[in-house]
């Protein structure tokens, strides 16, 4: 087990007012509650399970997109000297994907695992000064105008109450702050009886990363870079329940009718057996309490981009949330409104495009079949259909629509722009909005941008004959050009 510094924990003497609370300790809300302390925002964190990272979980993969939000945290290079990195990828076995081409410093998938990005962001997070509640659970809420009252039982069993001026749910998919806001969460099983492990490998395998099967069986495999390597699989002939045992036998012989050979797997650290949903909540907020991550939405694994959606929800609604309780911003309700509107569409897309991977990797009849091969051929021969592709399932393709009044390029990703200062996402890990201009250029901003004068960071293009000016949001995406 993965360890970190121990982060504040309170006890009896705990203040019961916060500004914000968030209650889920995994990667969506350690970053959020690590982005509003630095911001200054009263942060309390509540986690119904005792402190520690398990080495069992699911999420492996870190995205390019996801890669720039944790470089503009500081974070990224230290992340990515814990796993390996992956240049291409194979899917159904012919279809390899050219991740070098991706716009960004970080052109390619990092393979590693999910307690790492955690324990970075909760060290992170201790050091803004978040207020951690371990070993305490969620029993219910209620809201008016201006506050949120939280009940919990702590660590003792024993009733307290905590109240706040927002409160957001990071509690997963079995989210209890969904559940007490009595919001539907509709969708169902995509694809059940999963298979997952981690082994070791007695041959090196011929693709760093592939997923293949016929139609009956996939697997998946990808390496950790540590001598691990992490295997997913699925058999149309072995559909059980998640509670029947699975054993290193099973991961074997799915293995080999998938990708032809086991690989010599052996040495287990752990195996589980899992189902996936595709779900997503109709609404993000509710007055003054918000989901993130996959207590709003939930997916196929195809794609890994379950922990990614919900590491990028929070970096979207943290500085909303911070402008707001600071009072920079000059429509409030409008800003807070713009995470829901943001982001369910984000969210939305997701599922449509893991639930294709999954259904095209289960392709067993030859009308889809013969599907997966076109589409497999036509993302291989045309390139912007397989740059597209590639900007979806890496995070660097999603844009939001314009502020009122603003064009394009506002509202889509800010690219890592070399600057006399500094790199682009160097200055943002002050977390706040970065204005970029010509050389003694200082324009007026518009007036509806959330942001006070006094914080913002001031950068200056490196090209003299650049004369626009953008202003760049604290999460990365241009809010404002000049034109």
């Amino acid at each position: 087990m993965s360890t970190a510094e121990t982060p504040k924990t309170t006890t009896t003497t705990d203040p019961t007012d916060t500004q914000v609370l968030v209650i889920g300790a995994g990667p969506t809300g350690l970053l959020l509650a690590g982005d509003l302390a630095t911001a200054g925002v009263d942060v309390t964190l509540v986690e119904r399970r005792a402190h520690g990272f398990a080495n069992m979980t699911r999420a492996f993969g870190v995205h390019a997109r996801t890669l720039e939000q944790l470089d503009a945290r500081g974070l990224a290079d230290e992340l990515v000297a814990t796993g390996t990195t992956l240049g291409t990828a194979r899917l159904f076995g012919r279809l390899d994907l050219d991740l070098t081409r991706l716009p960004s410093r970080f052109n390619h998938l990092l393979v590693t695992p999910q307690y790492e990005v955690e324990r970075l962001l909760e060290r992170r997070a201790v050091a803004a000064g978040v207020t951690f509640r371990y070993g305490t659970e969620l029993r219910g809420l209620r809201q008016d105008a201006d506050t949120v009252t939280a009940e919990f039982t702590d660590p003792d069993g024993a009733p307290l109450t905590l109240t706040a001026r927002h409160l957001v749910g990071t509690d997963g998919v079995r989210s209890a702050v969904r559940t007490a806001l009595g919001l539907p969460f509709p969708g169902g099983s995509v694809i059940r009886s999963l298979v997952l492990a981690d082994v070791r490998l007695a041959e090196e395998p011929t693709d760093a990363f592939s997923v293949s099967g016929s139609g009956d069986t996939f697997a998946f495999l990808a390496p950790f870079g540590d001598g691990w390597y992490r295997v997913m699989g699925w058999s149309r002939t072995r559909q059980v329940p998640d509670t029947e045992p699975v054993d290193l036998d099973e991961v074997r012989e799915i293995t080999r009718r998938a990708l032809g050979t086991d690989l010599g797997m052996h040495d287990p650290r752990w195996i589980s057996r899992f189902h996936s949903d595709e779900r997503q909540a109709p609404s993000y907020r509710v007055g003054r309490v918000f989901l993130a991550g996959d207590a709003a939405h939930v997916h196929s694994p195809a794609g890994g981009q379950g922990m990614n959606t919900g590491l990028q929800d929070a970096a979207n609604l943290s500085w909303k949330l911070a402008a707001v309780l600071r009072g920079d911003a000059p429509a409030p309700e409008a800003l807070l409104d713009s995470y829901q509107s943001e982001r369910h569409p984000v969210g939305a897309a997701v599922l449509r495009t893991s639930g294709a991977l999954v259904r095209l990797a289960m392709a067993h009849t030859p009308l889809t079949r013969a599907a997966r091969s076109l589409a497999a051929r036509l993302l291989s021969a045309v390139r912007p259909a397989s740059a597209r592709a590639m900007g979806m399932i890496s995070g660097l393709g999603i844009a939001y629509a314009p502020p009122a009044g603003s064009r394009r390029p506002a509202g889509r990703r800010a690219p890592d722009a070399r600057l006399r200062e500094g790199r682009l996402y160097e200055l943002l890990r002050a977390g706040e909005f970065v204005l970029i201009t010509p050389e003694g250029g200082i324009p007026a901003l518009p007036p509806t941008a959330p942001v006070s004068p006094e914080r913002l960071v001031r950068a200056t293009w490196t090209d003299p004959t650049r004369r626009t000016a953008v202003l760049v949001r604290p999460d990365g995406y241009v809010h404002w050009t000049s034109r």
